[in-house]
C-alpha cells in the first residue's frame, strides 16, 4: 500500500460554496443591481465618485461577503490574492482590465459588461478601470469619465489580502499581508 504524495494531495476548501458557487452569484446579484434592487446602497444616477473608487457590501454572513465595487482610471489594486478566500466578479457596467499572474509573467484579459471571473485559491492578479466607450453610471453630460461597476463575492469572507511584486528574475516577491474587510483597496498610479 503506497502512500497519496503531498503533491497530488488535495488540499479542503476553507468553505463550502465554490467558485461555479460565486459566479452565480454574482451574476444574480449583478442582475438585481441592473434592475435597482440594491438602488438604495448605491450612488443615485450622476452621482458616482469619478476620482476615486467606491465600495460597498451588500451582503455578509459566515459563509460569504458580495460587494459592490467602481471603478475609475488611474487606480490599481496592486498584485494581491485574497488570503484564504474563494472570490469571483460579474462586470454590471463598464468594463475591467485584469492583470494575471501566470507563473512567470503577469498576463491581461479585459472584461466587459456581463463578463465574470473567478479567484481559486493562490489566485494573483491586479484588477483596473478599462475603457469600455459607454456606460450608464455617469448620464450626467458633462463628459466625465464614467466609472466602470462590478460585484464581488468572497467565500468564506474576506480577512486577508497578500500584495505582491513581479522580481527582476520573473518571480513573485510578497511585500506585505494586510487584514482588511474592504476587498481591493485601491492605489493611485
Amino acid at each position: 500500500m503506497s502512500t497519496p504524495s503531498l503533491l497530488t494531495r488535495q488540499r479542503p476548501l476553507p468553505t463550502r460554496l465554490n467558485t461555479a458557487d460565486l459566479l452565480r452569484i454574482t451574476a444574480d446579484v449583478a442582475d438585481q443591481v441592473r434592475d435597482g434592487a440594491w438602488s438604495h446602497l448605491l450612488p443615485p444616477a450622476g452621482g458616482w465618485p469619478t476620482d476615486d473608487r467606491w465600495c460597498r457590501q451588500l451582503f455578509a454572513d459566515d459563509d460569504l461577503d458580495v460587494w459592490a465595487i467602481s471603478w475609475v482610471p488611474d487606480r490599481t489594486t496592486e498584485l494581491h490574492d485574497h488570503g484564504g478566500s474563494l472570490g469571483a466578479l460579474t462586470v454590471v457596467d463598464g468594463a475591467l482590465a485584469e492583470w494575471r499572474w501566470t507563473g512567470d509573467r503577469l498576463r491581461e484579459r479585459r472584461l466587459a459588461s456581463g463578463a465574470q471571473a473567478a479567484f481559486p485559491l493562490g489566485w494573483v492578479h491586479d484588477v483596473t478601470w478599462a475603457a469600455s466607450g459607454t456606460s450608464a453610471l455617469t448620464a450626467d453630460g458633462t463628459g466625465a469619465i464614467a466609472p466602470a461597476l462590478s460585484v464581488h463575492a468572497y467565500s468564506p469572507p474576506l480577512t486577508v489580502m497578500s500584495y505582491y511584486e513581479v522580481t527582476e528574475r520573473h518571480s513573485l516577491r510578497r511585500v506585505r499581508a494586510e487584514l482588511t474587510d474592504i476587498p481591493e483597496r485601491p492605489k493611485r498610479v
